[in-house]
């Protein structure tokens, strides 16, 4: 038997309707806040990952899904979704109508090690905002997260928040950091002594445990901020308390890409283990330049559907019922072939019905089995005498009401209190 590739698992119908609850949650609260949906490939020229995300991160040393195709060109199976944002938006000339708020969701490649909540292939709902430098994006996208976690009904997610500064600050406290780690080098695991003389800022997001006490008491960029990005960070703040959103500063906090300038933010959580974060991301000020388009200001987040699914989970939260209202079973071959016309006459007449029509062979006794395992609340019984007297039965499979005969003109009155019950409910 041929299994799924390791790291890259299957979404089964049992699972899917939490996916279509978060999906469908968040569709609504993003366009009621004005954003707008794109939808860039899943594959990307590796050039755009290597400039975007940095050539001496995990990410591209390590982790991406990279080859070379028929025509020799090196291309890479998106293991983030910003860098294609950005270049679609470039290419397309999105960002000369100025500002712009965009949304994606979809799949991303990481090749690493498989554990709880963290695959190969994973699912991101993304969000993006261009040409607006103010701290006021930044906490429109914070407390965009924060509604999206209130219509969830997640709790007991913290908020976490740093301020990386301009690039220069960033140059000059990487000089700290290199000198503060190196007069500590016995200290450092192999993974923080390599980062050391390349990207000693990636130092501070190590999750060993016993790096901690020696990144706690390293030199702080909040100390060091130029005055803009200390205003930028202290503004963001003040609007964020203003409006009720409680948070805690971590002056450790990098996140795990190059491109990040000034806010970095996570949602975390304390009831996933070591995967806590659920949501993140920051200012990349300088991306949209970087890959070849106009100086930019721009924010953006990522939140990851499976980590937000096993918090549902977590708390007991059930997503919405998809199970068929109605299931129709017909007796004989003559009843069946009328059974369709008369589902699709129904679905015409009742938008939004769910309706399940038998198929496959059987018993009548079968039939009624199968009605009673899929949840509808009546089963629709026809057989010939019906079809020729255009009459239907109707069996109630959750209620102890008897079962009645409809006309087929009656039968729509009947079925629509179904779906003002379920849309009261």
């Amino acid at each position: 038997m041929i299994r799924a590739v390791r790291g890259m698992n299957d979404i089964t119908p049992s699972e899917t309707p939490y996916w279509q609850h978060v999906e469908g949650v968040a569709r609504d609260v993003l366009v009621n806040y004005g954003y707008e949906e794109i939808r860039p490939p899943v594959m990307e020229r590796t050039e755009l990952f290597r400039r975007s995300i940095g050539e001496i991160t995990d990410i591209v040393q390590k982790e991406m899904y990279t080859f070379s195709d028929r025509n020799g060109d090196s291309l890479t199976l998106r293991p983030e979704a910003t860098a294609g944002c950005v270049r679609a938006s470039v290419e397309h000339g999105l960002l000369r109508s100025g500002i712009q708020r965009l949304w994606y969701m979809g799949p991303m490649f990481r090749h690493e090690r498989p554990q709880k909540e963290r695959y190969r292939q994973f699912y991101q709902v993304d969000v993006e905002a261009f040409g607006m430098p103010g701290p006021d994006i930044d906490a429109e996208l914070i407390l965009m997260t924060a509604r999206l976690w209130r219509m969830l009904g997640l709790s007991e997610l913290t908020l976490e928040l740093n301020s990386l500064g301009s690039v220069e600050t960033q140059a000059t406290y990487r000089g700290l950091l290199t000198t503060y780690f190196s007069e500590r080098r016995e200290s450092l695991d192999e993974d923080s002594r390599r980062r050391l003389n390349t990207n000693p800022l990636r130092i501070l997001d190590s999750k060993n445990p016993e790096m901690l006490p020696v990144i706690e008491e390293c030199p702080k960029i909040l100390d060091r901020l130029d005055t803009e990005s200390s205003d930028h960070f202290t503004e963001l703040r003040s609007i964020l308390e203003a409006a009720g959103v409680p948070y805690t500063v971590n002056a450790c906090l990098v996140r795990g890409l190059d491109y990040y300038t000034r806010t970095v933010f996570e949602w975390t959580s304390n009831q996933l283990g070591s995967q806590g974060t659920v949501c993140g991301g920051g200012r990349y000020d300088n991306l949209v330049a970087q890959i070849g388009g106009p100086d930019t200001p721009a924010i953006g987040f990522a939140m990851g559907l499976e980590r937000l699914i096993s918090l549902l989970r977590n708390q007991g939260t059930e997503p919405p019922l998809c199970t068929p209202h109605v299931y129709l079973a017909a007796v004989t071959q003559d009843a069946a072939i009328h059974g369709y016309r008369l589902s699709e006459s129904l679905r015409d007449r009742l938008p939004g019905l769910r309706l399940l029509v038998d198929s496959g062979p059987g018993s009548f006794k079968s039939k009624l089995k199968r009605a009673d395992r899929s949840g509808a609340r009546v089963a629709l019984i026809l057989g010939d005498d019906e079809t020729r007297s255009a009459r239907v039965n109707v069996k109630f499979l959750r209620e102890s009401t008897p079962q009645k005969s409809l006309t087929e003109s009656a039968l729509p009155d009947l079925l629509q209190q179904f779906l003002t019950l379920n849309s009261k409910s």
